[in-house]
């Protein structure tokens, strides 16, 4: 069974006596970190045509456009939450109103809650199929293409 030292590049140190070694300033003469692959000469490159994809204009696009999506979501929901926490602690009498047949207010908007998170749930989704879908789509497809623009050189 091979051991973990018994790899063509690793050569352990040789014993010698203190007498015959080497000044403590010289390198040794083997490999320090054999594992590590050798450091690639500088070449030359061509430089594409179009910007790289991470300093790519559709890339800021599509963050902004991801970020209007999730405030308007988050919004929607945090927002009529809000609402409700204010109305609850400044407008105590408007909540225990009756709207009809012993349904208070507050119990009322409390119920409504749940319909107004499908809400945003159901604004998240379109504005993503409307806003951020054909803009990472855009930009999926570039990429693809500079795949394979790269792969022909």
């Amino acid at each position: 069974m091979p051991d973990a030292f018994s790899s063509p590049e690793y050569q352990p140190p040789q014993y010698q006596p203190r007498h015959q070694q080497s000044p403590p300033n010289s390198s040794p003469q083997y490999a320090t970190y054999p594992w590590q692959p050798p450091v690639p000469e500088p070449g030359h490159r061509r430089r594409p045509r179009h910007q790289a994809l991470g300093q790519h204009s559709d890339i800021r696009v599509l963050r902004s456009a991801y970020r209007w999506q999730r405030r308007v979501a988050t919004f929607t929901a945090l927002g009529y939450f809000t609402l409700f926490l204010l109305l609850s602690a400044f407008a105590p009498s408007l909540m225990t109103s009756t709207v009809s047949g012993g349904l208070s207010t507050g119990l009322l908007l409390g119920l409504l809650q749940v319909p107004v998170t499908c809400l945003a749930i159901w604004l998240y989704e379109h504005t993503a199929h409307r806003r951020v879908d054909p803009i990472a789509d855009r930009i999926r497809k570039q990429s693809e293409l500079d795949a394979k623009r790269e792969a022909a050189r």
